[in-house]
Formats: structure tokens, C-alpha cells, sequence
């Protein structure tokens, strides 16, 4: 029988190679994503002030994903981005947390996202206030246990994942990571005062843990780069110029 090394129908595909495909993926889902962002208008372009006084030249705010379609399919995403890093030994989590009160939703949805794709997961998120009666407590759902999965928006100044990792410490669970919609590889600061590291790499370096996301900057740059599209390619520059002046320095890791 002839080996498949031998077949030029089943090409063996050494380390880079694999490598090569993982990142086209990587990159084909990611514009797939900013796509279906724009096409919700949940990703814009514009002139917004941010909350350190920044001028942006987008915005994006995944709190306008209010309607059942939409949803559904941020949820599919969400999930993929999941099974493609625990296919590749990126991350290995046992359950999802959804931090109060955006992560409600995309911990649920993406559970029924994964189930549908034969992957049955348990969820479970926070209440901001102890209930102190019926079955009381701040966790609603599965009980913590094993490897959680925090799935949020964003990550603005770290201090949602900074809560989201004490409690599940203190139920005896590990945080496995974070998985967020969109990376802006932003350094934290002002629009004057610029920090060190961006909200992103400070998760990754305080807690040990990696950060996943849909997109990120980079993507969205890369993205308007192959656009011929004259209302959206002119917004290159400007995205290159706010990258160049807050953008984080550390590689990405996700």
C-alpha cells in the first residue's frame, strides 16, 4: 500500500505549515467577525471621546448584539474561537463563567452554541449582590469546579477579570482563561498619560492566564487594508495613527 507521504493527493504537512493554516484561519475568522460586526453596527468608525479622554477613531459596543439572530450568531463565533484553540492545545477549560452583567449572556449563548456543535458544556455567572434566600449565594448555574472559561466584551481596565478570577479561586477552581470579542490593544493611561502594558496584556501577565480574542486592532487595520471601498479605507490612517500613538507593545498571544 502506498503511504500518504508518497501520495500527491495527501501532502504531509510539516510544523509551519500547520502553523501557516492556523494563522489563515486565524485571520479569515477574525475578518469574518469585523464583517459581522460593521453589517450590526456594533463596530463604527467616527471621532469617540473614550473613558481616558481619548479620541478614537471607532467604537465598538457589543451591547447592541440585542436581537436573537445577532446573538445566535456572536455566540457561533465565540465557539469556534473555542474549538479551534482547544483543538490546537491553546487552552483546555472544563466549564464557562460569565461575568455580571454582559458575560450573563455570552456564557449562555455560547454554551448553546457549543452544544449544538456536540460540545455540552456547563456555565455559571455572578450576581453583583448575595441573594439571601432561596438557594442564596453570588453564583448562579454550575457549581465552579475544574478549569472555567471567563467570557466577557472587552477587557477595559481588567478590573470585571480581576473579580471574576477571586471568586472562582475562592470556590477551589483554576481560571483557564479569557475570552473576549475584541482586543483593543490599548495601553492603559490617559490621553496624555500613557501607560506601560494595555488592559489586556495586564490580565495576561498579573493572573498567568492567556487572552483570546475574536479580533483585535490589528485585524481591524489589516482589514481596512484590503478594502477598496472608499468609506471604509479612509479610516486606515487614522486607526494606523491612534495604533501608533497607544498601542501595546507586547506581541499578541491569542
Amino acid at each position: 500500500m502506498q503511504s500518504s507521504t508518497n501520495n500527491p493527493a495527501a501532502p504531509h504537512q510539516g510544523p509551519s505549515t500547520r502553523q501557516q493554516q492556523r494563522t489563515t484561519d486565524q485571520n479569515h475568522n477574525a475578518k469574518d467577525f469585523i464583517e459581522f460586526a460593521l453589517a450590526a453596527g456594533v463596530l463604527r468608525f467616527g471621532e469617540f471621546k473614550t473613558k481616558a479622554g481619548r479620541l478614537s477613531p471607532y467604537f465598538f459596543n457589543a451591547g447592541l448584539f440585542h436581537d436573537g439572530q445577532r446573538l445566535g450568531e456572536l455566540a457561533r463565533f465565540y465557539a469556534r474561537k473555542l474549538q479551534e484553540a482547544s483543538r490546537t492545545g491553546a487552552i483546555h477549560y472544563d466549564m464557562l463563567f460569565g461575568p455580571a452583567y454582559k458575560g450573563i449572556t455570552l456564557a449562555a449563548c455560547t454554551a448553546v452554541a457549543l452544544a449544538q456543535a456536540g460540545q455540552n458544556m456547563h456555565f455559571a455567572y455572578n450576581r453583583k449582590e448575595a441573594k439571601d434566600h432561596g438557594e442564596g449565594g453570588v453564583i448562579v448555574g454550575a457549581a465552579l469546579s475544574g478549569r472555567v472559561l471567563i467570557i466577557d466584551d472587552v477587557i477595559s481596565a481588567g478590573t470585571s477579570v480581576g473579580e471574576s478570577v477571586a471568586l472562582i479561586k475562592s470556590q477551589g477552581a483554576d481560571v483557564a482563561g479569557v475570552l473576549i470579542a475584541l482586543d483593543r490593544q490599548e495601553r492603559s493611561g490617559t490621553a496624555e498619560e500613557i501607560g506601560t502594558y494595555s488592559a489586556v496584556e495586564d490580565v495576561q501577565q498579573r493572573y498567568g492566564v492567556p487572552v483570546f480574542a475574536l479580533a483585535c486592532l490589528d485585524d481591524l487595520i489589516g482589514y481596512l487594508e484590503e478594502r477598496e471601498d472608499a468609506e471604509l479605507s479612509r479610516w486606515r490612517a487614522p486607526l494606523a495613527a491612534y495604533r501608533a500613538r497607544y498601542g501595546c507593545t507586547l506581541a499578541r498571544k491569542s
